[in-house]
């Protein structure tokens, strides 16, 4: 697939030259750009997103009893992936949903001038009510615009601080009162500009900074969203999009899950840790009868006290083959 047909998102020219002519830093942008492309197969309108919000435990696996006190600050760590700290409120399911639900539609980049002659650049999507319902699997009724309206809200007034080290890097600086390295702070939305209360009116949602530079860089990933969409459970929806943007990837460990679900799995008790592997076997059966999976199986690693457990799983779409560049 030539780079200009990246669906859904922001196009720009990545390469300049011939194939003979690439730099390191473009080699290693076209190495991700195939990664993300490579497992599409079969997927009318997969969501393109930002790798660190496919594989981050920002977003709570629930919908209710979510934190709203503007004081809430909290740091999600997924070793090897993400450390992400959110203020201002708790993400739950839903704003994961119409985050899922902005990747899969168009976002451009657009390039303006102020009235003093300063440059700046943001990215956005410019869609219709309608649009976005069917994209997040809602019936196209007005009485869901208020609901998707609110949403969006609670995503623009959250911060969102992005570190680009390990969480190594991060507690040891933390200990030290000091500032972790390279990131980012910002909402994942700017601003929202709608048209009308029709299902047809024009609808505008710009994005914050970082996920802005995360699209221009290209670490991006694919979700199938529409096994995303038929998932029926909070933690079904909370681990698929970490399953899926890994197509290497064969089993996931319970430390893993329970990390992703804003948990430490080593300082839950058993009757949580019970209730945790329930959980996560529910899952996957949803996982099965959405279509994301055809099978799965628990294996034990270790015994006694220090045991532990990981899921293999096999995918109902295999990744296609080698994409040409």
């Amino acid at each position: 697939m030539p780079i200009a047909e990246l669906p859904g998102h922001y196009r720009g020219d990545m390469v300049q030259g011939g194939p003979d002519k690439l730099t390191e830093v473009e080699r290693r942008r076209l190495e991700r750009l195939e990664r993300t492309l490579k497992h599409r197969r079969g997927r009318r309108a997969p969501a393109v997103m930002p790798s660190r919000l496919a594989r981050t435990s920002a977003f709570a696996p629930r919908q209710q009893g979510l934190s709203n006190a503007a004081d809430f600050s909290r740091v999600y760590v997924v070793p090897g992936q993400s450390v992400v700290e959110v203020r201002g409120r708790e993400l739950g399911t839903r704003h994961r949903d119409m985050l899922m639900a902005l990747f899969r539609l168009r976002a451009r980049r657009v390039e303006a001038t102020t009235p003093q002659g300063e440059k700046f650049v943001f990215c956005q999507t410019t869609t219709s009510w309608r649009e976005l319902l069917a994209a997040s699997g809602l019936q196209s009724h007005v009485n869901n615009l208020l609901t998707c309206l609110r949403v969006l809200e609670e995503l623009r007034t959250t911060s969102v601080r992005v570190f680009r080290g390990s969480y190594e890097d991060y507690q040891s600086a933390s200990a030290r009162g000091r500032l972790a390295g390279a990131g980012w702070s910002d909402a994942l939305i700017g601003k929202i500009e709608w048209a009308g209360a029709t299902l047809d009116a024009r609808l505008t949602v710009e994005y914050g900074e970082w996920v802005r530079r995360t699209l221009e860089e290209r670490h991006l990933v694919a979700v199938d969203a529409d096994v995303y969409f038929r998932l029926a459970s909070d933690h079904a929806r909370c681990w698929w999009p970490y399953i899926d943007s890994q197509p290497a990837y064969t089993w996931i460990s319970i430390e893993t899950l329970a990390q992703l679900a804003g948990r430490d799995y080593s300082e839950l008790t058993t009757r949580q840790r019970v209730k945790l592997r329930e959980e996560a076997r529910q899952a996957l059966d949803d996982m099965v009868r959405a279509g994301g999976l055809t099978s799965w199986s628990t294996e034990q690693v270790g015994s006694g006290r220090a045991k532990s457990y990981r899921y293999r799983y096999e995918r109902a779409a295999g990744p296609q083959a080698k994409l040409p560049l």
